[in-house]
């Protein structure tokens, strides 16, 4: 009893500062408009408002509204959740309730708040709460986690998403509290007094209600009880006095408190398996006998309702129920449980387990049947009316039939014949199976009171067990129940309960540890069960305050501490019984005495606020709540600050039993956090004086641990008197810094001999090493009833095993040798030499101070526990990587899972990557590691293996890339591995360097990061140039010329990336000049010379009618425009779409006079603008990227309400179909914009959402299309007065949908279309071209490339029929509906008979050549040869001539070949000749038109042939006719009456669209020039239709901006067909024969395929040159080119692979056979191509001949490279930042370094070679190298460390490049640099045993080490040529007389044969005495 009071007076802790509290949403809710500030706005004018009474008023209102809000306010803090796992934030969160308002703040005390959400409900807020709902998603297991807050209201719940999504979910009964649980919300009842007046038998409805997600309806939850009577029962939860106290996430649990038993229980929450479903539903329908199916109906549903709310009558009698006495206690019944048909729960696949505890034995959970989620009041799904549904289900049918006579219902009449349909019963989703209860007797002496638990959580000690805690306020206890996981994970285990007396608690995750209010207001800290200590609040004491226990002491400053007089007083030996000991030792006359000793200062108290209660944790923080009502905020220390004590903590814990591991920690804990100040600087010396006080050491007599510098107290008796340390100083301190060891040294030697930063490792006394060895006499000796005294060898084994962890981190170089002072004292005293000599090795200058030891007898040694693991060779890690080096057999390395994690990474990384192990990491792990683990049994190991390694196998590529994927999948980064000793990374860094060159496609992000390939791993991250304009840069050598913000917008052209187009046209400004000839919003120049004799009217005339001339070409350019701009644009959601001016009017000079056609001087045609008008919308719209976010909202929000605006709009509805966002357009919008009635608008509509669904036949569409178009009618339908303009719309819509279905039904109507006769009577007589043409077109694409393929269609003779309509003849008998319909003939033209072949030739003709398209059919391509007889030739119209010779050539289109002599084959052989040898009847206009529109037509051909190929033979061809024809048009001259001009256009025209197909996307500059020529000619035949082809040619040649081309796919052919059909309009409103409407369906056939490298370091476009492989094809082999990207790649399908070549970038393949659809995607994000700079490279565009590279120096050797190498210009040839700071640095002499010069140029030697070998990460090996080397040569190394790294470097140099063909390459390793370095290592060590032998013969021989100034070079010596510890090893040297000799005992020693004979002469003199042989030393190299 005693000692547990000592333990509570004697130790306490110190907590941190204290801070007032105020919850953040209070602030904010003074400032936030509630209800009442609203309606006082709503009824006074805002002038009013802020008068001075009304302003009085409304603060006086408020501050009544805060004082009432006070009283309901409430909050809850959490630790704040980042998303990004990089980032370790510790932050809090707060969600604040105040009424109706809910505030959720991010931030904390110490940094800044802000809100992150605030919300604002209709009624006071019951509750609001976190949630996380799990989603699930496509695939089977895939679950999304949705972060939510719900407010919870009376009679729903608001759930908002982080997302931005709002739900409201009605409930259907009264919540008395909603739980949040892992898979949504947990939702109680609240019990009514009505409940019981509805069961009288004990029958009660379920309490406990779950949802899913806020979408889904609330279902009952399921339990089963673990009773001893109903173990097996699967019931409802519907015990009335069961309440929740609980939940937790994890794991998934719920605590239930039974009012009736007063027992708390554990449940497990989990998903319904699919046979507890089956059984709960099985119970309700299960015959019973007694006429009870009523029960499960939906009438017990609006009980539930009605006795829920209080509002609502009762409208239920008792005596309606008559419960059955069925044995299963279950009521008969078929009634309904399901979900209604929105929701698809019941597909869930669920999972559980059972149990639960019902006391009250229902019979008939079947009540709950009708809780369909069709009663929820506001549900948008389809249900029955509340009365009508409880009805219906009153009367469901149960199998065995229903006893409707004990129905009484009020609402209906019962009659047996009545048939209704079956309800669904609700499906429960969650399971609660109790896992533990209290036992109710050990609380019968309380039962009096509540002892409902006020606050459940769960804690953890400090040895990981877990307790659930549930404070007990009534008894003032808090209960802590042990449980754990079982072996599976699958169960809790819950085990035994230990009670505390509290009166508050917290739990304080981060510490594991939980913070405890006693009875008498003191704050205790426990881990788990046990007691740690007293928390010493600053400035507060607790209510029980007693001054005996705590003197003045406390408050007073003794003495101001410095360093000088800081305590010297040690930790003494711990007793038992000052240990912690566990709660289960307190009774209550513990709190007894506290009560009697606090009455003393009663006065005192009472003027004192003490803690009152404790609230809301946060890691390690907590608020106390005072009685004053005030609130602090605490934190609580952690364990430790150190990351060494932490590490060596974890150690501890690690191999300990747990209570004993428990009694250090807790101890440590409480001496570490003494009240008076710590400091990281003294925390790792306190540490060792605790350890090895605790282990029976007395520091005070150990000289290294009397010196060591404390600034916190040590003893926890003193503790508590101590004050906090001054900041100020004293001459102290300077006397103190003199008598430093490090002052000492830094005094004696000249340089750091320690960079350890230990304190006084060596005594003053200690200079002279004889002098620190005590005599034997005096030797301190352990005392063995220390608690830690028996675990010394374990606990030296893990810190040892802890000590190789640490040295392969260069950052934890320190900590280790900090550590190593610790280890040698164990080591020493445990008389285990080997460690001894291995740290001694290691910090030869700090261990040679270190020599004393404490005396342990035998007696001594045996009491302590001796692991067998502990073996007297230490294990090192250093050690085993060179033996694994050498190929020499390795044993198992024993590591510390969770620990050691660096030592287990690289001990496999060698075993797979230098030894070959393919399995080393996966099935061989046991043969290279083995475990440690407390008490374990080791045999001797099993680790003979084989000796011989096959070097060329462990260097293979699969190797190196195993390794990299294995060590990413470890979690290991490139910045681990900076952090490996630069030996040990080298076979890492080697692996690495392998999978740099040629990475796999399919690696991780994680695995490029670490092989330095960024390009690979930016590569996928969804990222597009038009989204990064910002981070892509926009410094080109080709600046845009400058223009004003409104020129950009006004244009509609100003989104093209300009850093692409600079690059790819970098040499001129052709884009600037294509915007200036394609900009239509600025008034265009009329220039017009006033003759003298011409009058100003006339010349005003002149002008007017130039102006209209010019307006011709205006109104044409938004055709181009939109192709030119098309998907550069990603659309602000919140603004309009700018729609440029189409700009009519001029400027005149020389005075800039407007020019207007509105004037009234001359006549302009009707509706002339309505037409160019929906294409400039058409332009706009086509400029929205596909993968912009364009929803439907977005759409009608651009409408304009202005008339004059409606025809663009209809045109930018088309442009969003033809980029697929019209499928977004919802169909009421739809139905409102054809509602309408305006032409084009339907028009642009229909043709955009057909385009928007090609070819999906999608039933809807097919629906819209078919109302406008009679044909597809049914023949008795309402005849609708459909425009002729709409129908040709719908008509290609209805191809575009059904495009290559090959549909037999649309497919009949269209042919029938194509010769649809005029009439009835005056309809369908205009324009009968155009449809005629649709028709064709539209069945040309149902039926798209089947050809003879045409499945079920034989009957229909489609090619016949077709071939009809070409030639004419007569007209076949109409039948189906369409005889009905043209039974009437047409009263305007008179037909006759026969087909009108000047109607119905173009269409047929284009249909068959589409049906045919690419078939190579030469029996229909004869059909389409021109006649070859001058009589038949002059019975076709020379433009049927073009179609015929174009549909024939695309039908053969293996025969297209690009040369002229293929089109002049094409002419008819009685026209090849000149005309003069024609016949003389012969009219040579005629033979003019056959030659020019069949070449036109074999040139269009070839463009479509070869559309976007650029390919260079069939440039030249279409050039040279284009040429030809120039020169022709040149001779008319301005004769424009001419009339062979129009053809000649027309067939100009033709072959410049081709001409553009083949350029597609090029900018060609030949083709732009004569774009260009052609858009200045005006007058004459220059008509609208001919400027519009021009302009489109102009579109497609720098189709995107340049990002696009042309696809040859038939569906593109198709398209462009279509847009490009060579008959064009001669006026604006002209659609006679071709519905303008569709030039723009060029978009279809437009393809991304530009390839763009961006920079992956500086993120801007670049050069790079790429490798494109195209497969073999019957016209060519497989063929290699080069090409300079960016640049247009050729069709995917023709390309075998695409590659980045070197040398300026690292090398990237794309295989098109495995990753076509990689490649896809990458042009799909605007071809964005990540490529990375080499090393020593600069830039294309830095560098365009590769003349500045350093790889081009022109050197033959490499010495001579180095010295033409100038630093100075190494910003020249590479751009590398880190690069250029090294020679900034480190490679330049300056005027005070004249005696560094030769480091400098050693620098500068290797920058070079790391560029030059393309390694510049090597840079830093390479430095350490030297410097390592040069410490050794100057005799200033104080550790050995860059020693073994060096020998680790030598051994794998040894190994790969020595043994490997003299022509293999090794990057890494073949420079001439380690060679120099390794023969200074030999210099100087051989030297040095030249001087030094009786040295090394004295260690040798197992004498003392020698004295500090030699001991570092032998320790060097000794790593570096790998001699043993051979004191153990003298026996073997004994009979060694020769060398013969030395060399046959070489294996047993250990020692490479190399460094043996070095070592020869020393170790012969030591086996037989002094051998003189001189030079020995030098025989080896």
């Amino acid at each position: 009893m005693s000692d547990v009071v000592y333990e509570e007076t004697a130790t306490m802790i110190a907590a941190g500062e204290l801070q007032s509290f105020v919850p953040f949403g209070r602030d904010h809710c003074r400032n936030h408009p509630n209800a009442f500030n609203l309606q006082l706005r709503e009824l006074q004018p805002a002038s009013e408002l802020w008068s001075s009474d009304c302003a009085a008023g409304l603060a006086g209102s408020l501050q009544e509204v805060s004082l009432q809000e006070r009283e309901k306010e409430s909050w809850q803090l959490r630790k704040g959740c980042v998303e990004a796992q990089e980032q370790d934030v510790d932050f809090e969160e707060e969600l604040y309730t105040a009424r109706n308002v809910v505030v959720w703040t991010q931030g904390s005390r110490a940094q800044s708040c802000n809100v992150y959400k605030a919300f604002t409900v209709d009624s006071p807020v019951e509750q609001a709460l976190w949630c996380d709902f799990a989603v699930p998603q496509g695939k089977k297991d895939d679950e999304k986690v949705e972060h939510t807050v719900c407010i919870v209201q009376n009679g729903c719940v608001n759930i908002h998403t982080v997302t931005g999504k709002d739900f409201l979910s009605p409930l259907p009964f009264q919540v008395s509290k909603v739980w949040p649980t892992k898979f949504g919300l947990l939702l109680e009842r609240k019990i009514t007094a009505a409940d019981g007046q509805l069961s009288p038998q004990g029958e009660s409805l379920p309490t406990v209600f779950s949802m899913l997600h806020p979408i889904d309806e609330v279902a009952p939850v399921v339990c089963k009880s673990s009773g001893p009577f109903d173990s097996s029962r699967v019931d409802y939860m519907s015990d009335s006095s069961t309440r929740i106290v609980f939940t937790c996430c994890r794991p998934s649990i719920v605590v239930s408190y039974d009012s009736v038993q007063g027992t708390h229980s554990v449940w497990s929450l989990r998903k319904v398996t699919h046979e507890e479903r089956s059984t709960v539903l099985s119970c309700l329908s299960k015959p019973f006998g007694e006429p009870l199916g009523f029960l499960a109906t939906g009438f017990l549903m609006s009980h539930l309702r009605s006795h829920s709310r209080p509002d609502s009558p009762c409208g239920s009698k008792a005596s309606r129920f008559n419960p059955g006495v069925g044995g299963s206690g279950a009521v008969a019944t078929n009634s309904p449980l399901h979900y209604s048909t929105l929701h698809s729960h019941q597909n869930r696949i669920l999972m559980s387990s059972p149990a639960i505890h019902s006391r009250v034995h229902s019979p008939g959970i079947s009540k709950m049947a009708a809780l369909s989620r069709d009663h929820s009041p506001g549900m948008a799904a389809p249900s029955l009316s509340g009365v009508a549904r409880f009805n219906t289900t009153l009367h469901a049918l149960s199998p065995m039939g229903l006893h409707h006579g004990a129905l009484h219902s009020p609402n209906s009449t019962v009659n047996e014949s009545v048939v209704v349909p079956e309800l669904e019963p609700i499906i429960p989703d969650l399971f609660m199976e109790q896992l533990w209860s209290e036992t109710a007797t050990c609380h019968s002496l309380g039962r009096e009171m509540s002892s409902q638990a006020s606050k459940v959580f769960l804690t953890s000690d400090l040895c990981e067990n877990r307790y659930l805690c549930f404070l007990v306020e009534s008894h003032q206890q808090l209960r802590c129940v042990k449980f754990m996981e079982s072996n599976d994970t699958s169960q809790l285990i819950f085990a035994s309960v230990t009670c505390i007396v509290a009166k508050d608690a917290e739990p304080l995750q981060n510490i594991n540890a939980m913070l405890v209010l006693e009875a008498c207001g003191s704050l205790v800290l426990y881990t788990g069960i046990t007691r740690v200590s007293k928390v010493f609040v600053p400035g507060l004491l607790p209510s029980a305050f007693s001054l005996n226990n705590h003197r003045v002491g406390l408050y007073s400053l003794e003495k101001v501490s410095t360093p000088a007089s800081a305590s010297s007083r040690h930790v003494q030996r711990l007793d038992e019984a000052a240990m912690p000991s566990p709660v289960s030792e307190l009774s209550s006359p513990n709190v007894k005495h506290h009560e009697g000793s606090f009455l003393e200062d009663y006065l005192f108290q009472q003027a004192m606020p003490y803690i009152h209660a404790l609230r809301d944790p946060v890691s390690n923080r907590v608020t106390l709540e005072l009685s004053n009502g005030t609130m602090l905020r605490l934190s609580i220390p952690d364990i430790a600050t150190s990351e060494l004590v932490r590490k060596c903590l974890q150690a501890i814990r690690f191999i300990l039993p747990k209570d004993a591991a428990m009694k250090v920690l807790v101890k440590w804990y409480t001496i570490y956090n003494a009240p008076g100040g710590t400091s990281a600087h003294g925390e790792w010396n306190l540490f060792v004086t605790c350890f090895l006080t605790l282990m029976g050491y007395n520091t005070e007599r150990l000289n290294w641990t009397q010196n060591l510098h404390f600034d916190v107290p040590l003893s926890p008796v003193i503790a508590a008197k101590k004050a906090r340390p001054c900041d100020g100083g004293s001459d102290e301190d300077w006397e103190y810094l003199l008598r430093c060891h490090y002052h000492r040294q830094m005094d004696c030697v000249g340089r750091p001999a320690d960079p350890s930063g230990f304190g006084a490792s060596v005594a003053p006394e200690a200079e002279d090493p004889s002098s620190s060895l005590l005599p034997s006499g005096s030797s301190p000796t352990l005392d063995n009833t220390a608690p830690l005294f028996a675990y010394i060898p374990p606990l030296f084994y893990v810190l040892h095993l802890l000590y190789q962890e640490l040295l392969l981190n260069e950052l934890h170089r320190e900590r280790a040798s900090s550590l190593v002072c610790l280890l040698q004292q164990l080591a020493r005293d445990l008389q285990l030499d080997d460690y001894v000599d291995l740290y001694w090795r290691d910090y030869p200058s700090l261990m040679s101070g270190l020599t004393e030891s404490c005396l342990m007898d035998q007696s001594l040694i045996d009491q302590m526990q001796h692991p067998s693991f502990l073996r007297a060779e230490p294990p090192c890690i250093f050690s085993w990587l060179s033996c694994c080096l050498r190929g020499e057999e390795v044993p198992p390395f024993p590591y510390l899972p969770g620990i050691c994690h660096r030592v287990r990474l690289l001990v496999l990384s060698y075993a797979l990557y230098i030894r070959g192990d393919d399995n080393a990491t996966t099935s061989n792990v046991s043969k290279y590691l083995v475990k440690l683990s407390a008490g374990q049994k080791i045999t001797e190991p099993q680790y003979r293996r084989q000796t011989s390694v096959n070097p060329v196998k462990s260097c293979s590529e699969t190797l190196a890339e195993q390794l990299v994927v294995w060590l990413t999948s470890q979690g290991f980064t490139l910045k681990d591995l900076e952090s490996v000793p630069f030996g040990a990374a080298l076979p890492i860094r080697d692996a690495v360097y392998h999978c740099r060159e040629q990475p796999c496609a399919d690696w991780s992000e994680e695995v490029c990061l670490l092989i330095g390939r960024q390009d690979r791993t930016r590569q996928a991250h969804k990222m597009t140039l038009a989204k990064s304009k910002a981070s892509v840069g926009s410094s080109l050598s080709l600046d845009p010329p400058a223009t004003t913000e409104a020129d950009e917008e006004e244009d509609g052209m100003s989104d093209i990336i300009q850093e692409v187009t600079g690059l790819i046209w970098s040499q001129d400004l052709r884009i600037q000049e294509v915007r200036r000839l394609l900009q239509s919003s600025k008034p265009v120049r009329v220039s017009v010379v006033q003759l003298p004799e011409v009058s100003d009217h006339e010349y005003i005339e002149e002008k007017e009618n130039k102006l209209l001339q010019l307006c011709q070409r205006t109104m044409s350019l938004p055709v181009g425009r939109g192709l030119f701009t098309l998907f550069s644009y990603q659309p602000v959601p919140t603004e309009l779409l700018p729609i440029p001016k189409l700009n009519l009017t001029g400027r005149a000079p020389p005075r800039n006079t407007m020019v207007d056609l509105n004037s009234g001087n001359i006549d302009v045609p009707a509706n002339m603008t309505s037409w160019p008008s929906f294409h400039n919308g058409v332009a706009a719209g086509l400029k929205i990227a596909p993968a912009s976010q364009v929803d439907s909202a977005w759409i009608i929000y651009n409408k304009n309400k202005n008339q004059e605006m409606a025809n663009e709009h209809a045109g930018f509805l088309m442009a969003l179909g033809l980029n697929g966002h019209l499928t977004k357009l919802g169909t009421l919008n739809i139905h409102d914009y054809l509602n309408k009635g305006h032409e084009m608008t339907s028009i642009g509509l229909l043709l955009g959402v057909a385009a928007a669904r090609l070819g999906t036949m999608d039933v809807s569409t097919t629906r819209l299309l078919s109302i406008h178009i009679p044909a597809l009618l049914p023949p008795t339908s309402t005849e609708l007065d459909v425009p002729h303009n709409i129908q040709v719309a719908s008509v290609i819509g209805i191809g575009l949908v059904y495009q290559g279905t090959g549909h037999r039904h649309i497919a009949e109507v269209l042919q029938s279309e194509i010769g649809r006769p005029p009439g009835p009577e005056m309809e369908c007589c205009t324009d009968r071209e155009s449809y005629s043409l649709a028709a064709g077109l539209a069945l040309g694409m149902v039926c798209l490339g089947q050809g003879s393929n045409l499945i079920g269609m034989s009957d229909l003779n489609v090619p016949e029929q077709l071939y009809q309509y070409m030639v004419g003849g007569h007209r076949r008998a109409p039948v189906g509906a369409s005889r009905e319909r043209h039974k009437s003939p047409s009263y305007q033209i008179k037909e006759g008979d026969t087909i009108n072949v000047d109607v119905t030739f173009p269409g047929a003709t284009l249909a068959l050549a589409m049906i045919y398209l690419k078939t190579n059919n030469r029996s229909i391509a004869d059909w389409l040869k021109p006649p070859d007889t001058w009589f038949l030739l002059d019975f076709i119209k020379p433009e049927f001539l073009l179609l015929r010779t174009l549909a024939r050539c695309i039908i053969m289109w293996d025969e297209i070949l690009p040369n002229k002599e293929w089109v002049k084959s094409n002419v008819p052989q009685i026209m090849r000749g000149t005309h003069l040898d024609s016949p003389e009847n012969i009219n040579m206009e005629t033979w003019i038109q056959v030659q020019d529109y069949i070449t036109a037509g074999a040139c269009m051909a070839l463009g479509l042939r070869f559309a976007g190929s650029a390919n260079s033979d069939a440039f030249d061809c279409l050039y040279d006719f284009a040429k030809s024809f120039m020169k022709v048009m040149s001779f008319y001259g301005t004769a424009a009456v001419e009339p062979g001009c129009y053809n000649m256009q027309t067939a100009l025209s033709m072959i410049l669209l081709s001409m553009s197909m083949v350029m597609s996307g090029t900018g060609n500059l030949k083709v732009l020039q004569l774009c260009r020529f052609l858009h200045y000619r005006t007058g004459g035949e220059m008509n609208y239709g001919f400027h519009m082809a021009h302009h489109m040619a102009l579109g497609m040649l720098f189709l995107g901006g340049g990002r696009f081309s042309l696809s040859t796919s038939n569906s593109a052919i198709a398209a462009l067909l279509c847009a490009l059909y060579p008959h064009f309009p001669s006026h604006s409103t002209d659609n006679r024969y071709h519905l303008q409407a569709l030039r723009h369906l060029t978009v279809l056939a437009a393809e991304t395929r530009l390839l763009v490298p961006v920079d992956v370091d500086s993120l801007k476009p670049c050069y790079a040159l790429l490798e494109v492989t195209y497969k073999k094809t019957e016209w060519y082999d497989e063929t290699t080119v080069e090409l300079m990207a960016p640049t247009m790649l050729p069709e995917l399908h023709l390309l075998k692979r695409v590659r980045v070549k070197g040398p300026r970038y690292w090398e990237l393949s794309i295989d098109l056979i495995k990753e076509g659809q990689h490649l896809k995607s990458i042009l799909s994000r605007d071809g964005v191509l990540y490529v990375k700079l080499r090393a020593g490279q600069l830039p294309y565009k830095d560098d365009p001949q590769g003349w500045k590279s350093l790889l081009a120096s022109a050197v033959n050797q490499r010495n001579s490279g180095v010295r033409a190498f100038k630093l100075e210009a190494i910003s020249t040839f590479t751009s590398e930042p880190a690069l250029l700071s090294f020679a900034e640095f480190f490679c330049k002499t300056s005027d005070g370094m004249k005696h560094r010069e030769e480091t400098v140029a050693l620098f500068s030697a290797m920058l070079y070679e790391c560029v030059t070998r393309e390694c510049p990460e090597m840079l830093p090996t390479y430095v350490a190298i030297e410097q390592g080397v040069g410490a050794l040569c100057r005799g200033e190394l104080q550790h050995s460390f860059a020693l073994w790294q060096m020998r680790l470097v030598v051994e794998l140099w040894d190994s790969r490049v020595l043994r490997r063909p003299a022509n293999c390459r090794d990057a890494l390793l073949s420079s001439e640099f380690l060679p120099v370095m390794k023969n200074k290592v030999d210099v100087a060590l051989d030297q040095w045993l030249k001087d030094n032998s009786s040295a090394l013969r004295a260690y040798v021989r197992g004498e003392v080490p020698l004295d500090g100034a030699r001991s570092p070079m032998l320790a060097c010596f000794l790593v570096y040529r790998s001699v043993p510890c051979l004191r153990n090893k003298l026996a073997q040297l004994h009979g060694c007389t020769s060398l013969r000799d030395l060399l046959t005992s070489s294996g047993r020693l250990g020692i490479p044969l190399r460094d043996l004979l070095r070592l020869a002469p020393v170790l012969l003199e030591a086996a037989t005495g002094p051998l003189t042989l001189p030079g020995f030393p030098m025989l080896a190299r």
